[in-house]
């Protein structure tokens, strides 16, 4: 090939190159930017009064520091109070609403409970990431406190990726108890499952959304109670007994056959009980 051609041949090569790692560059970019609308998947509607929804139940509204204000539902015991408050951090879709039935489950096992809803979720304001949600969280703590339940007559209940706010809060301000729902080691552990990238490019996706639930249970002495469907396919049960194995304080491993990632199985009685369990452990 001549000089001149070889040169100009070898120009196309580098210009297509360029365009592609810009391209690509472009496209995790974009990846990147989006974090939010990849990881979480809210229900932005506003429910109604817990009143219509739950009798007894009242709104409560929670102050975040970034000076967020966040409507949650408060649900006193219905019967056999046990002077504990169970606070329920959801998992990255619906709204407080869902979760009614099992605070009604909560609640006749005599818990007072605080449902709450994430920043963009059930009608409040804001954009979720996990600073964004342990902020939330942080703000419910600091609710149910001045409603007369300390941390230590509270048990945090995740579920999904409420295991990685309640991980992440129980590190801050620890609780009497945890029970985490349906728990995976890290957010990009999940990702790794669900999307083909590779592992460092995923951990640079989901830069803003880490929740290191293994990292942060294994370095804890709070009790603990894991469950976990053993058929769920988002969360791979490998991942719930990897959190389970590392737990710095495991009081129970529960684990419900057949049940998938969101089976009704995980919002009923079983799930209700094995938080009692634990709340009268660490009741002593």
């Amino acid at each position: 090939m001549e000089p001149r051609r070889r040169r100009r041949a070898l120009r196309l090569v580098t210009l297509g190159l360029v365009g592609v790692v810009v391209l690509g560059a472009a496209a995790l970019a974009g990846v990147w930017a989006f974090q939010a609308r990849i990881v979480y998947h809210p229900n932005r509607t506003a429910p109604p009064p817990a009143g219509q929804v739950i009798p007894g139940a009242r709104d409560v509204t929670l102050t975040t520091d970034d000076g967020l204000r966040l409507q949650a539902w408060f649900v006193a015991p219905s019967e056999g109070a046990r002077d504990q408050a169970v606070l329920v951090a959801p998992g990255n879709g619906g709204n407080r609403l869902g979760r009614a039935g099992f605070a009604r489950e909560l609640a006749a096992r005599g818990f007072a409970v605080l449902l709450m809803d994430y920043r963009g979720f059930g009608g409040n304001p804001g954009t979720p990431s996990e600073d964004g949600l342990l902020q939330d969280a942080a703000a419910a703590q600091r609710a149910l406190e001045g409603l007369g339940y300390p941390p230590s007559r509270t048990i945090y209940y995740g579920e999904s990726i409420g295991t990685g706010v309640v991980a992440g809060l129980q590190a801050r301000v620890p609780p009497a108890g945890v029970v985490l729902r349906s728990p995976f080691t890290s957010l990009a552990d999940v990702g790794r499952h669900l999307v083909p990238l590779p592992a460092p490019v995923l951990r640079w996706v989901l830069d803003r959304n880490r929740f290191p639930v293994a990292e942060q249970m294994a370095a804890s002495r709070v009790p603990l109670t894991v469950i976990q469907g053993d058929a769920d396919r988002l969360v791979t049960p490998s991942q719930s007994d990897a959190v389970a194995a590392r737990a710095g304080n495991l009081v129970e491993h529960l684990v419900i056959p057949d049940a998938g990632h969101d089976d009704p199985a995980l919002f009923g009685p079983v799930v209700a009980d094995a938080v009692a369990r634990l709340g009268d452990h660490v009741k002593g």
